[in-house]
C-alpha cells in the first residue's frame, strides 16, 4: 500500500474553492467547503457536485471474462444486459466481505467500481483467481469519475455538459459524447456520475461549477449516505461481515456458485444490521455500545445527526431477536445510556417523481 497521500486531479480545483483537506485511506480528499449541513441540503434539495476520483476503477476484458466474474461476484451476471449496473460484492472463502462494488456490463468489457480503500487488495484478488482468456486495466488514473446528486441534477447535467442523459434509467448507463454516464449515486437521490478522461477532469468540474452546482465534500457525503441507510465499507462492512448479515441479500443469488455462497448457506445470520433513532439529540458514533435488555447486545457501526430528519441516527448489528423494528434499545453516548428505537431502514426515501 502506497503510504505517501494521493490527490485526485482535482485537487488544485478543491484548493480554489477554500475546501478543507483531510486524509481518507491514503487520498487527500475535500471533508467540506461551505459547511457539511449546508451541503447536505443542497443535495437534498437541489443538487450537489462530488469528486470520487479516488474510487478505485477496474476494466475486465476477454472472452472467459464473464465466466471469470461469475466466480468472483455474488450476482448472477446472466442477467445482467449490457448498460446496466448492479451492486455486488467480492467474498472470500468464509462468505465475509472483501469489498462492495458496482458493476458496470458491457458488450465486449465490464467495468468495475470498488473502494478506494480497497482497490489494490481488490486486483490482486482478483488476479489471484485470473484463468482462461481475462485482462485487468486498472483505469482509476486516467479515467475521472465526477458526481452530481439531487432532484436538479439531470437539467444540471444538460446545462454543464449539453448532453440530456433522460433517457437513463435508475443503475443504467450510457456512452454520452466524450462522456459515460451512468444514473447511479451514494446519497439516497436521483443523480449521476460522469466518467471522464482524466485530461479533462478539471474541465468538466469547472462546467458544473458554472451552472451554479455547490461542490460537496466527504463530511456531506457521509451523513447522505448514512440517511439513506447505504453501508460503508470499513464501518457497516467489512472482511468480519457477510452480505446476509447487512440485509444485503438483494445483491446475493445463493441459487448459483460463487466464491463465499458455501459458507454463507452453512451458516444462516445471527445477527442483523439495524437502524437506530435516539430519543435525544445526543451523536452516536462508531463505536459506541448498544444495550438490550441491560445486555450489551452490539457496537454503531454508522452514527450521526441526520440534518433532514433532525434526529440522531445509528446502525448497529443487533442479534435477532432484538432486530425487529420498535425494539427499545440504549446506546451509551459517552457515559450515559440513551434510549433508542429500532427503526426499519432506510431512515430516509426521496418521493419519486
Amino acid at each position: 500500500m502506497n503510504s505517501t497521500p494521493q490527490r485526485t486531479p482535482l485537487y488544485a480545483e478543491h484548493q480554489k474553492l477554500k475546501a478543507r483537506i483531510v486524509d481518507f485511506h491514503g487520498w487527500e480528499m475535500p471533508i467540506q467547503y461551505a459547511g457539511i449541513v449546508e451541503e447536505h441540503a443542497a443535495v437534498r434539495h437541489a443538487a450537489g457536485l462530488f469528486d470520487l476520483s479516488h474510487m478505485g476503477r477496474v476494466r475486465v476484458l476477454g472472452k472467459d471474462r464473464r465466466a471469470f466474474l461469475q466466480k468472483l461476484l455474488t450476482v448472477n451476471l446472466d442477467t445482467i444486459k449490457p448498460g446496466r449496473c448492479r451492486y455486488t460484492f467480492l467474498l472470500n472463502e468464509k462468505g465475509t466481505i472483501i469489498d462492495d462494488l458496482l458493476i458496470y456490463a458491457g458488450e465486449t468489457d465490464d467495468l468495475l467500481v470498488v473502494n478506494a480503500s480497497n482497490r489494490e487488495k481488490d486486483v490482486e484478488w482478483m488476479k489471484r483467481h485470473l484463468s482462461g482468456d481475462v485482462r485487468l486495466e486498472d483505469e482509476t488514473f486516467s479515467v475521472s469519475l465526477i458526481a452530481t446528486q439531487g432532484p436538479q441534477s439531470l437539467a444540471k447535467v444538460k446545462e454543464a455538459l449539453g448532453v440530456d442523459p433522460s433517457s437513463l434509467k435508475y443503475y443504467t448507463w450510457g456512452p454520452f459524447g466524450d462522456y459515460m454516464l451512468s444514473r447511479t449515486g451514494y446519497t439516497g437521490e436521483d443523480g449521476f456520475e460522469v466518467f471522464v478522461p482524466t485530461p479533462k477532469a478539471a474541465d468538466v468540474w469547472n462546467k458544473f461549477i458554472q451552472a451554479g452546482l455547490p461542490p460537496v465534500g466527504l463530511g456531506a457525503r457521509d451523513t447522505l449516505r448514512a440517511e439513506a441507510s447505504m453501508p460503508l465499507y470499513g464501518n457497516d462492512i467489512d472482511d468480519t461481515t457477510t452480505p446476509l448479515e447487512a440485509g444485503l441479500d438483494f445483491a446475493v443469488d445463493l441459487t448459483r456458485d460463487f466464491i463465499g455462497r458455501d459458507a454463507l448457506k452453512a451458516a444462516p445470520p445471527r445477527r442483523k444490521l439495524s437502524g437506530l433513532v435516539l430519543a435525544a439529540k445526543r451523536i452516536p458514533r462508531q463505536g459506541f455500545d448498544v444495550y438490550a435488555g441491560g445486555a450489551k447486545a452490539g457496537v454503531v457501526t454508522t452514527g450521526t445527526w441526520s440534518p433532514t430528519l433532525e434526529k440522531s441516527i445509528a446502525m448497529a448489528y443487533l442479534p435477532l431477536a432484538s432486530a425487529t423494528p420498535g425494539t427499545s434499545v440504549e446506546i451509551d453516548v459517552r457515559g450515559k445510556r440513551e434510549p433508542a428505537t429500532v427503526v426499519k431502514m432506510p431512515f430516509y426515501r426521496r418521493e419519486k417523481s
